[in-house]
């Protein structure tokens, strides 16, 4: 069901503000970890922004690679999103936070960084060093390398939940934390010039 997107079309894939799960891997080293900071920022090349906290595993991972991946999860993981944002991967010597919660992931095409499989987006994405952003507001710039969406919920440049499966289609929303375990998910669509 994965379909790759153009990337002059990558950044609808954020502009509806959606919780994220940023994905990073150095020297054999890997975490995942839960961003509710997380936009589009330019067209072409592809560009986007993330706050990731000086203090996490995950910051210390991309900026030793320069690189990570936005993978947007959906109502069906809004429990896995909730423990990914709740632990760090650095309380793991041992392992990971991919083999404690048995993900599944497959492999970026364009950087070395592990996908979760189960969501319904992804952008792999390559750091544009800015130190004073990042040292003074923990805000990373990125241009987008690659980008692939599930193609039952996002085709032809937008996004659509409504259809045949509804119960599948809604499990299959996007997500957006509001604070405290709380989420909305991605309501439905609306067209501006139609009649009420």
């Amino acid at each position: 069901m994965l379909e790759k997107i153009a990337l002059s079309q990558s950044y609808r894939l954020l502009n509806h503000g959606p919780t994220t799960l940023i994905t990073s891997s150095h020297n054999g080293k890997r975490n995942i970890m839960a961003a509710a900071w997380a936009c589009a920022l330019d067209f072409d090349p592809p560009k986007v922004t993330v706050v990731i906290d000086k203090n996490t595993y995950t910051r210390e991972l991309i900026e030793a690679s320069g690189t990570f991946a936005i993978n947007l999860p959906c109502v069906a993981q809004i429990d896995l999103v909730q423990q990914l944002g709740s632990s760090s991967g650095r309380d793991l010597p041992d392992t990971d936070k991919f083999t404690v919660h048995k993900l599944t992931t497959f492999d970026a095409q364009q950087i070395a960084v592990p996908l979760l499989e189960g969501c319904v987006a992804w952008l792999e994405c390559k750091i544009i060093p800015e130190p004073h952003n990042q040292n003074t507001y923990d805000l990373f710039i990125a241009e987008v390398v690659s980008a692939y969406a599930d193609k039952r919920v996002f085709s032809n440049g937008r996004w659509h939940f409504e259809g045949d499966d509804q119960e599948t289609l809604d499990k299959l929303r996007t997500i957006h934390h509001v604070a405290g375990g709380a989420f909305f998910a991605t309501g439905q669509a609306i067209q501006a010039g139609q009649p009420d």
